[in-house]
């Protein structure tokens, strides 16, 4: 029997495969209950501490609907906060301890989170750090679930830059649950080598393949799901923006691309994405560059293979189960 009450939930590292599985199968059951319009208040009363160092749309809704899905009330700590600032992490930590239930945090180095639950006498849940993200992949694989049924044997690649928290979490969870896991990239985009070993490891335990592929084609040739990132991120310069464009150009998510894959392909994104000019961001980045889109073509997002917005909702879901276990 599965227990996780009093876990931290930092990165997908710290969890067995049979962990990670209950977490899906609590998230389809509370999804489940709310599409029913069941009442599923088992933390009645509590509250919960939302620290945001950096913006989100899916990761704050989700917590903010899940908590209050929950019975919980919830506070969003963005600008306000003094962590890291007037207050050490440690000292935060142990304040939000005597007034809250729960803290999730989102926002720089890994080592932050890890911080906040050395010293946090509650259960602490990483939101994002530029490592890890681990209620993203959640979502992922609960919403690859539901579209084949299963998880283990499922190929699995991943379009782009997979050095940083996309890359590192979905190599790591699906070396976890007998997935097998391809980054296409060029080499300087691969994964940091000594995390490469470490899941090597944990997938040949699993049952499952990673694999390293700097062809596009050669990389999507019996992929069930094609998933992509954005490039760039906002307050990088942009020199850098440029020589990303250029370098990754080629491992754009497009419909030949597509059509290279299995017949029962779909295409996954954690958002936002830059497959139009329908922003600010978006238009200014193709008047910049002299691009229609950038890591996925509009007509692939809006095809009927994306599988997009499914996966933004399942960030609820799962998140919501996240809370429910380790509370």
């Amino acid at each position: 029997m599965v227990n996780l009450k009093g876990r931290d939930f930092l990165k997908l590292l710290d969890f067995t495969g049979e962990e990670i599985e209950y977490l899906l199968d609590l998230a389809a059951d509370l999804k489940a209950k709310k599409k029913a319009g069941i009442p599923h208040r088992m933390h009645e009363g509590k509250n919960v501490a939302l620290i945001f160092e950096k913006t989100s749309t899916r990761t704050r809704c989700s917590f903010e609907v899940g908590a209050n899905d929950l019975g919980m009330g919830s506070t969003y700590l963005a600008e306000g906060s003094q962590i890291g600032k007037k207050e050490s992490i440690a000292d935060t930590a142990r304040v939000l301890s005597g007034m809250y239930d729960g803290i999730e945090y989102r926002g720089y180095e890994q080592e932050l989170v890890e911080e906040l639950a050395k010293y946090a006498s509650i259960p602490v849940w990483n939101g994002l750090t530029n490592e890890f993200h681990p209620t993203q992949i959640l979502a992922d694989f609960l919403t690859i679930k539901e579209q084949f049924g299963y998880l283990r044997g499922i190929n699995f690649v991943y379009m782009g830059d997979a050095r940083y928290n996309m890359g590192n979490s979905l190599m790591v969870g699906c070396a976890k649950m007998g997935i097998n896991f391809t980054a296409c990239a060029p080499k300087a985009y691969f994964p940091d080598c000594d995390l490469v070993d470490t899941c090597k490891k944990l997938a040949e335990e699993n049952g499952c393949e990673l694999k390293f592929i700097e062809d596009p084609m050669e990389a999507v040739k019996d992929a069930n799901v094609i998933y992509t990132d954005v490039w760039v991120s906002m307050g990088e310069p942009m020199e850098v923006w440029q020589e990303r464009i250029n370098d990754l150009m080629p491992y754009q998510v497009n419909q030949k691309l597509m059509d290279a894959a299995a017949d029962n392909v779909v295409f996954m994104h954690c958002l936002p994405a830059y497959h139009d000019h329908k922003t600010k961001v978006g238009k200014e980045i193709g008047e910049r560059f002299n691009c229609d889109a950038l890591e996925v073509t509009d007509e692939v997002f809006e095809s009927e293979r994306s599988i997009v917005f499914r996966e933004a909702e399942n960030r609820m879901h799962t998140i919501k189960a996240v809370m429910a276990a380790t509370l």
